[in-house]
């Protein structure tokens, strides 16, 4: 039951009874719903009444104690309120006595400036004694000693701030540190030159006591900068009959060597001792060279041809590469992360400078060494099957040349070079297509009106070998894109090693930006990088095509040319003459030219087809470049048929036009040329081909009579059907 309508400030008591009146309940029995309401609420009060006795029993239980709380909080808070007026009093008897304290700190400061007087006292007359026997320390020629007496000076001096006399002090002072420092430089280089570990960290000790570290590291770097430039003299000298390879292959390893050593030697040395002094140091070495390695590398490379001088790049690269591994690996052992960025991009520029001139040249120097490796092979002969056959075995050559021509690229330029590279492979690969052009030449020197099917033979050979070639490329080309782009990433990858940003260290800023865009440009262009090449190719297969379809049409052409001579056309025969009677269609046989065109034709798909089966790819390839009809789905013979239309719709293009060149036929020419169409166009149907059109009509033409021509030529080409007229002489009034 909800009573909590009771707690409701505007309750109303008759709407509550009210209410409960109305309810479902109620209706079936009211009274007897009343009553059980009424004994909830009795029940109600009951527990309510229980409530309220309980809680009177325990604030009667627990009122002694609240009471005994109360009292003890305005004890505490009484003891608060006469300590806080003791305290007041405390502080006003303080500042009542305040002039005391003042009293005793002036007396105190008046103290410490006695005692810093007395200092200054004893430290002037410290340094009167130690200037007035300086120079008796400095006969005894002990440097120790006399390092002892100077820092006791500088110590002196430290005390003597406020002296009127402390600037002429410190000059002085300086002038024996300057006067200690010549004396011991020679003992300090021949300890640092020889490498002393001993007498090295005596004499440092010595700068060290008289403030000048940094002095004594510039003549440790100066000592060993003289020692490695003596040692590079010595080497070219004592090795003058070897070359700049092995020069740089001895020095490099002595540095390499230095380096190792002096980083131990150099710790035990020199206090907080920091691997940027030797990273200076090598770097101001390999600038200070003389003669420098750029002026060796030029002397050696004017004795050679480009193509020598790629090699002998490559090779000096590969020995400044393992270099500058080394030197990396050497401070990465030491912490290269605690090495200013600028200072180790400094000494890599160093070792790499010598050959950022060559890197533009990479293309020039590449292409002279493919070129060379090209004019090591020979390709055309007396024979043209020789010729053909040399240009086929050539292609594996070729393309190892390209693939070599690749690691080159990779190894000298560290992928910088891709640009000129590409520019290099259309140039090579388009003076090895000279070598087909020139074959091509020798084949059309060859041809003749007759049937000739060993040049034939070749003339295909020659199409498989193109086609293969281009594949190749079209293959080496994918690859050489994968590549450019994985190099691509590669050197852009930001977590790589100072020594292995080629970018920065091998390309001058003109030509980082030339190389940027070099790769944006293929990656948005959709033309191939070697899309002058592939052009190429296909303008040759274009032009082998044409040729091979001229020797297959040679011999067909020689007799298409008879046409106009034929006798049956040519003689001027009488009216009663027996030939020129309307004889039968029957009584009719092909003239001589057509029936060797006939024969030919019937013999060539088995010349063709080992040729042009499906299973001959490279042949395929060079067939879809020339001509876009053998890019349908071709039949079970591959695409013999293709070339058989081809062959087909010349034909019938040269019969009609020679035929449409005769003056005049007479009716038993006019059957006898008909014949002649039939003939071509059953051979034709014989090897899965039609006559043309136009053949077709002309045939139906020449048979009409006279006085049936126009009705009879009806749907006919108006063309065919003028010429036609013109040739049989009907009138147009018929």
């Amino acid at each position: 039951m909800d009573i909590s309508t009771f707690n409701e400030n505007d309750f109303d008591p008759i709407d509550f009874i009210n209410k409960i009146c109305r309810s479902e309940e109620a209706r079936a029995n009211i009274e007897a719903h009343l009553s059980s309401i009424l004994m909830k609420l009795q029940l109600y009060i009951q527990q309510v009444h229980v409530s309220l006795e309980e809680t009177n029993q325990n604030v009667l239980s627990n009122m002694p104690k609240v009471l005994r709380d109360t009292q003890l909080l305005q004890q505490e808070a009484q003891a608060l309120k006469n300590k806080m007026q003791t305290v007041r009093m405390e502080l006003e008897n303080v500042k009542k006595d305040t002039s005391s304290i003042y009293v005793l700190m002036k007396l105190d400061k008046l103290k410490a400036q006695t005692i810093s007087n007395a200092t200054c006292i004893n430290e002037d007359n410290t340094w009167s004694i130690l200037i007035h026997d300086i120079d008796s320390v400095f006969e005894s020629e002990n440097e120790e000693t006399i390092a002892k007496t100077l820092y006791s000076m500088k110590q002196s001096l430290s005390s003597l701030n406020d002296s009127t006399d402390f600037k002429n002090k410190k000059s002085q002072l300086e002038e024996l540190k300057n006067r200690l420092e010549i004396m011991i430089r020679p003992k300090l280089m021949q300890a640092f030159t020889s490498g002393s570990l001993d007498e090295s960290k005596i004499y440092v000790d010595i700068f060290l006591k008289m403030d000048r570290l940094t002095e004594v590291i510039k003549y440790y770097h100066n000592c060993q900068k003289f020692v490695l430039i003596q040692e590079w003299k010595k080497i070219i000298e004592f090795a003058q009959d070897k070359n700049i390879s092995y020069w740089l292959q001895v020095y490099y390893d002595k540095v390499v060597s230095v380096l190792h050593d002096q980083v131990k030697w150099c710790n035990q040395v020199f206090p907080n001792f920091t691997l940027t002094t030797l990273v200076e140091l090598f770097a101001d070495l390999l600038h200070s060279l003389n003669p420098s390695i750029v002026e060796c590398i030029d002397s050696t490379l004017k004795q050679h041809s480009n193509s020598i001088k790629l090699m002998t790049l490559m090779e000096l690269k590969q020995r400044s590469h393992y270099f500058a591994s080394n030197i990396k690996a050497i401070l990465e052992a030491e912490s290269l992360d605690r090495i200013p960025v600028d200072k180790v991009l400094s000494l890599a520029q160093i070792i790499y400078i010598p050959y950022v001139p060559y890197i533009s040249k990479y293309g020039m120097y590449e292409i002279s060494y493919l070129c060379q490796q090209l004019e090591g092979i020979e390709f055309v002969h007396e024979d043209l099957k020789d010729t053909i056959n040399a240009i086929s075995h050539s292609l594996t050559k070729i393309m190892d040349y390209a693939n070599e021509a690749n690691t080159r690229c990779n190894i000298f330029t560290n992928g910088c070079g891709y640009p000129y590279l590409i520019k290099t492979f259309d140039i090579y690969f388009n003076n090895y297509l000279k070598q087909f052009k020139l074959a091509l030449k020798q084949l059309n020197k060859r041809k003749v009106k007759y049937e000739d099917w060993n040049l034939f033979q070749m003339c295909l050979t020659m199409m498989q070998t193109t086609g293969e070639f281009f594949r190749l490329v079209e293959q080496f080309e994918e690859n050489l894109f994968t590549n450019v782009i994985n190099s691509y990433i590669i050197l852009q990858n930001p977590t790589k090693s100072v020594f292995e940003q080629y970018i920065n260290l091998l390309l001058i800023p003109a030509t980082q930006i030339e190389f940027q865009e070099f790769v944006t440009s293929i990656q948005k262009e959709e033309k191939s990088i070697l899309n002058s090449t592939l052009k190429s190719i296909q303008s040759l297969c274009i032009d082998l095509h044409r040729s091979t379809y001229e020797v297959i049409f040679a011999p067909i052409f020689t007799q298409l040319l008879q046409i106009k001579k034929a006798p049956a056309w040519s003689m001027n025969l009488d009216k009663g003459s027996f030939l020129s009677l309307d004889l039968p269609d029957y009584s009719f046989a092909p003239q001589e030219y057509i029936t060797q065109v006939g024969q030919y034709l019937m013999t060539l798909p088995q010349h063709l087809e080992p040729f042009l089966l499906k299973d001959n790819p490279s042949l395929t390839k060079a067939l879809k470049i020339a001509d876009s009809r053998y890019s349908e789905d071709p039949c079970e013979s591959g695409f013999t048929n293709i070339l058989l239309e081809i062959v087909a719709k010349e034909i019938c293009q040269m019969f009609q036009d020679q035929t449409w060149s005769i003056c005049e036929l007479n009716t038993t020419a006019c059957k006898q040329l008909a014949t002649d169409i039939d003939y071509l166009g059953n051979i034709l149907e014989e090897l899965g081909l039609s006559l043309s059109e136009n053949l077709q009509q002309m045939s139906q033409l020449l048979r009409l009579s006279p006085e049936n021509y126009y009705s009879g030529s009806f749907g006919c080409n108006a063309h065919v059907v003028a010429t036609v007229r013109q040739m049989r002489n009907i009138t147009s009034s018929l």
